[in-house]
């Protein structure tokens, strides 16, 4: 049998694991099954909220904590508790609300869902029907239970927000991202990138792109979230192997002892990445566990 170089593998969803219709590809289901049958941990990293990968995680088969909210949180998906969070600063997520409003620009706070008891707060005059359409449209088809706000001061968990996030629907936002970058800096982890899922029923309303703004704790990545785990599993660094195709998985590709770039990954996670695999709609995640478990990588 092959010498694997690896002990755990972070796999992210949208534009890795799902192919760009959101199904999951049952070559890759296979794949991991094999994987975690021959001794490999494979968690899911991504940028949803546990809420919003639930089926995905189902009908993978994983049992494992996985990685959500693009790093900051670790959650156990059986039960939902919370295992590693980093929350954001109240007074910093008071400023930004505040500059978001002054932009006429909703604002949606995530909440740990463990102490909070729901997944979003709006804050926002107009409430819900103030958000973008493929906002919305998330909403309605991930059963996330939201609540609104007229104004943050209204907030009944402040210190549960691990991260504010602004969204479009077809129109980028990428001034506002680079206002808000150049504003609180250092202060926060801020991605502001295209979404990579694009189910036909969304394209059919209209909805053609999804602009993702998005800001945390400047703790939380991906990276540092999987090197949590990693230590809790006594896994070190350079038997970490991380797969992902967008600017939220370029920590966790840089720094892992492999990180593998998608076949339709952006330009950065291709330059930092030492292996690429197969785009999403080849099954590249199946490619590229097949050549871990094989010893190739």
């Amino acid at each position: 049998m092959p010498q694997r170089r690896y002990d755990i593998l972070a796999v992210d969803l949208d534009g890795t694991l799902l192919d760009p219709t959101g199904r999951v590809v049952q070559e890759n289901v296979r794949a991991i099954a094999r994987a975690r049958a021959e001794g490999l941990h494979v968690t899911i990293c991504t940028g949803r909220a546990l809420v919003e990968c639930r089926k995905i995680i189902q009908e993978v088969g994983l049992s494992d904590p996985v990685i959500v909210s693009g790093g900051a949180l670790v959650a156990d998906p059986l039960s939902g508790r919370t295992l590693e969070r980093f929350t954001m600063d109240l007074g910093l997520v008071r400023r930004v609300v505040d500059y978001l409003a002054s932009r006429d620009h909703p604002a949606l706070l995530l909440k740990d869902p463990t102490p909070s008891g729901f997944d979003y707060l709006v804050v926002s005059p107009g409430g819900l029907d103030d958000l973008d359409a493929a906002t919305r449209w998330w909403f309605e088809h991930q059963g996330i239970q939201a609540r609104t706000v007229e104004r943050l001061e209204h907030d009944l968990h402040p210190e549960h927000t691990v991260r504010v996030g602004a969204y479009s629907s077809n129109e980028p936002i990428g001034p506002l991202a680079m206002d808000l970058r150049e504003r609180f800096g250092a202060e926060v982890m801020l991605q502001y990138f295209t979404g990579a899922l694009m189910p036909p029923e969304r394209v059919a309303q209209g909805i053609l792109s999804v602009h993702i703004l998005e800001l945390f704790n400047p703790m939380a990545d991906k990276w540092q979230a999987l090197s949590r785990l990693a230590r809790r599993l006594d896994i070190p660094r350079e038997r970490i192997a991380a797969i992902g195709d967008e600017h939220n998985d370029l920590s966790m590709v840089t720094h892992a002892g492999l990180g593998i770039a998608m076949g339709n990954a952006c330009d950065a996670v291709k330059r930092a990445a030492r292996a690429h695999a197969p785009s999403n709609r080849e099954a590249g995640v199946a490619g590229a566990i097949q050549r871990i478990l094989d010893g190739e990588w």
